[in-house]
């Protein structure tokens, strides 16, 4: 059964991270209004992103189990920039689809093998920046990194991660052209915005699963304090208001209005770290195909987590067999 309010959580944020929304609340966040040439910003971005060649590498890491090859992976992406991250395919059967998986602001340390879809090579890129792809020029820290940039469209740091995603896609057909046969998203918090950033412009993709999506509905989120990385941009915006001229473009909601393909949410009605109205307006702003999966928390432990995250992990296959039929 679905819930329609948090549980009471007993926790010392000095604010509420519910917000005082409800499921019906938060159901009827919408996207921000969009910069007249939002679609055109994008579409610029992605042809100039591709232009380049991947030019991957791939080198055979340990870590590996009886059913699992994990590889390490380096790419190209936009600005010229050299990307590391890790690669899985199966060891003893075919790859029939693949999959790019988006990391938290945390960056990432491995690879995920868990992965609920059988035939997939997965490539799991790590944003500029961060973990495997650290830059000099570009911070590590999800508060400062959040900023890098932010003074101008052209230059914010986001552009360039969303950017990475499509390398990383490239990076994958390269290596195994079969995996283009189903292309796959997945991303949570962090990834999951960015996700929603690169996705509308990408026709390669085919399905995607954002979880507690980040960066929805950029003019309410100043409003409210959190946590995550929010928090960065609220205090930043305080002294320079102009900054929301720049937000308008990477503002996930508004993406999310473009994207077409078959999309699951997982978005929480309790969230410190990311405000769950950003995320409700990431899935209510979807056009296409999609199914919302309610959360008690994100970014939150609590006694019912495991059960919930079983529950979750459980629901992704039976909403892929759902939707073959769309996507094929």
């Amino acid at each position: 059964m679905t819930p329609t309010s948090a549980a009471s959580f007993s926790h010392d944020f000095r604010f509420d991270p519910t917000y005082g929304y409800d499921l019906k609340a938060l159901r009827a966040v919408p996207a921000p209004e969009a910069p007249n040439d939002f679609e055109e910003f994008w579409r610029r971005l992605y042809e100039e992103a591709r232009a380049g060649p991947p030019a991957p590498t791939l080198r055979l890491a340990d870590g590996g189990t009886d059913d699992i090859e994990i590889f390490d992976v380096a790419f190209t992406a936009l600005g010229g920039l050299r990307l590391g991250g890790w690669l899985t395919k199966p060891r003893h059967e075919p790859v029939t689809r693949g999959v790019v998986v988006g990391h938290g602001y945390g960056g990432r340390e491995q690879p995920d093998i868990n992965l609920p879809m059988e035939g997939a090579a997965a490539i799991f890129p790590c944003a500029r920046g961060m973990s495997r792809s650290r830059q000099a020029g570009i911070p590590d820290h999800a508060a400062a990194h959040v900023l890098h940039g932010i003074e101008s469209r052209e230059t914010y740091v986001h552009g360039g991660c969303a950017a990475d995603l499509w390398a990383a896609a490239s990076a994958l057909i390269e290596l195994l052209p079969e995996a283009a046969r189903r292309l796959d998203y997945i991303g949570g918090s962090f990834g999951g915005g960015i996700g929603a950033l690169a996705l509308p412009w990408d026709a390669r993709f085919h399905s995607a699963h954002l979880s507690v999506p980040s960066f929805g509905n950029h003019l309410l989120r100043l409003t409210l304090p959190c946590t995550g990385s929010g928090e960065a941009v609220r205090l930043y915006h305080r002294s320079r208001p102009e900054v929301t001229n720049v937000l308008r473009y990477f503002d996930a909601a508004t993406a999310a209005s473009h994207i077409r393909i078959p999309t699951f949410v997982a978005a929480a009605l309790f969230d410190p770290a990311v405000p769950p109205p950003g995320q409700f307006a990431v899935y209510n702003a979807l056009p296409g195909p999609k199914e919302l999966f309610v959360l008690q928390a994100g970014h939150f432990e609590h006694p019912a987590a495991a059960a919930e995250n079983a529950a979750l992990f459980e629901a992704l296959p039976v909403f892929r067999d759902n939707i073959r039929k769309v996507i094929l």
